[in-house]
């Protein structure tokens, strides 16, 4: 399909003809939601964690012997049961959150993103994202003159995909809030959640591919 190519100015330059099985593909949300679910779920480090009986420092000796004392039989003043023991069923930093997802559905889901923010004027393709000086200032406005936003950077929400080896637009966006570079490898489908607007170089475009 052919979409044309714009300048960080708002100005039309040219058509780019980007692939089908990548740009084109259906909409499948239940698809990405499963991917978005993976992807934060693999991150999740779990952080309670309370102890349990074998845990508990001392009740290594027996309270009291077994018989004899009329009082109920106890092995460890570390059990549930007595204060300052373990506890039962608990959160435990062992717990694993991690959810599988293939390659496959992985990478359909965020061709159907990519499809979608297509679709709805949300992905536009720039024939170039270099700057003169890579100052915040600059991008900021740049940014806001494309989208033809008000002054002040809160109006602004983009993902910024650079060409390779462009690197200082890093270091530019870095400040801005709601504004990403990232590179076209690295491409999530968290990040195309987060961003509302999506700017491509054309460059790296075969990166995507």
């Amino acid at each position: 399909m052919k979409i044309p190519v714009y300048n960080l100015d708002g100005e039309t330059k040219g058509t780019i003809d980007l692939p089908d099985t990548i740009f084109g593909k259906k909409w499948n949300p239940d698809l990405v939601y499963q991917a978005f679910q993976a992807q934060m779920s693999n991150r999740r480090k779990p952080l309670a964690h309370v102890k349990g009986r074998g845990e508990v420092r001392g009740g290594g000796r027996k309270p009291w012997r077994q018989k004899g004392t009329g009082r109920a039989r106890h092995g460890s003043i570390r059990s549930p049961l007595w204060r300052g023991g373990g506890v039962t069923h608990g959160p435990s930093s062992e717990k694993v959150f991690e959810k599988k997802i293939n390659k496959k559905m992985k990478r359909a889901a965020l061709f159907s993103l990519l499809s979608k923010k297509l679709a709805d004027h949300e992905l536009m393709i720039i024939d170039s994202l270099k700057l003169v000086s890579y100052k915040t200032k600059e991008l900021a406005a740049k940014l806001q003159k494309f989208f033809k936003k008000p002054p002040g950077v809160k109006n602004l929400s983009a993902l910024l995909v650079p060409a390779p080896g462009t690197k200082e637009i890093w270091r530019a966006s870095a400040n801005i809030p709601n504004v990403k570079a990232l590179n076209a490898a690295s491409i999530s489908v968290e990040d195309l959640l987060k961003y509302k607007n999506v700017l491509i170089d054309k460059d790296a475009v075969p990166e995507i591919k």
